[in-house]
């Protein structure tokens, strides 16, 4: 089954191919020289990468000019694949590694990409700062820390009526009971899991969380906090 009828068979529109090929084709061709992903089969790329980010899209919070930035967006996903699906995102993908920013710039430039940027940094630096800090519509994250760690560096970027969306795999309820603290301590509110069935006998979750409040000013914490001694 090829990229557009996957896409189709998972309930969206087919569109952006040319875009999400390209991308496929840089990101295996860069991957040779640097490790940017374990998965290197073109249809395992399209399911395990591009459908599993584009199941954003089976939800309305990403509809129309959004400002998102995508925290620890890693070789681009789901920030890269959710800009070429919906070109009018306002998107900042955020990473700490300067190698993935020099290639994630790379596919911003071949791919002709308009209003998003790749900034190299730390979440917990990065939310303090005041062109940043709650300027945001959503944040979004995938494979980067428990739920808990996540919410602390993703909340405090996102403006109040906002939504943070972590993608996450079949521990989620552990994960959500575990971060119950850290939501609440950071203006949020969990208003939804979504289940996400992928080919290959794949189960995915998208948390949604909602910020209700403004998030206090001591937070982020500085000092790796947030991820050694969650909230």
């Amino acid at each position: 089954m090829n990229l557009e009828e996957r896409i189709k068979a998972f309930g969206l529109e087919a569109k952006a191919l040319n875009k999400l090929e390209a991308f496929r084709k840089i990101l295996l061709e860069e991957n040779k020289k640097m490790n940017l992903t374990s998965i290197t089969e073109e249809d395992e790329v399209d399911v395990k990468h591009f459908l599993d980010c584009l199941s954003l899209f089976k939800t309305p919070y990403l509809n129309g000019k959004k400002k998102v930035i995508d925290i620890g967006s890693g070789a681009g996903f789901p920030g890269i694949v959710i800009k070429a699906y919906n070109e009018y995102l306002n998107i900042t993908l955020l990473d700490s590694l300067n190698k993935r920013i020099r290639f994630l710039n790379k596919v911003i430039d071949e791919l002709e990409f308009k209003e998003i940027e790749a900034i190299h940094g730390r979440a917990e630096e990065l939310g303090r700062k005041a062109d940043y800090r709650e300027s945001y519509d959503l944040a979004t994250s995938r494979a980067v820390a428990n739920l808990a760690t996540l919410c602390e560096y993703a909340l405090p970027f996102v403006k109040a009526g906002g939504y943070f969306i972590a993608m996450k795999g079949p521990e989620y309820e552990k994960e959500l009971e575990e971060a119950k603290n850290a939501i609440r301590l950071l203006g949020g509110r969990h208003v939804e899991s979504i289940e996400v069935k992928l080919p290959m006998d794949i189960t995915h979750y998208l948390l949604v969380i909602k910020k209700i409040n403004n998030t206090d000013k001591k937070y982020p914490r500085s000092g790796g906090k947030p991820r050694s001694k969650p909230l």
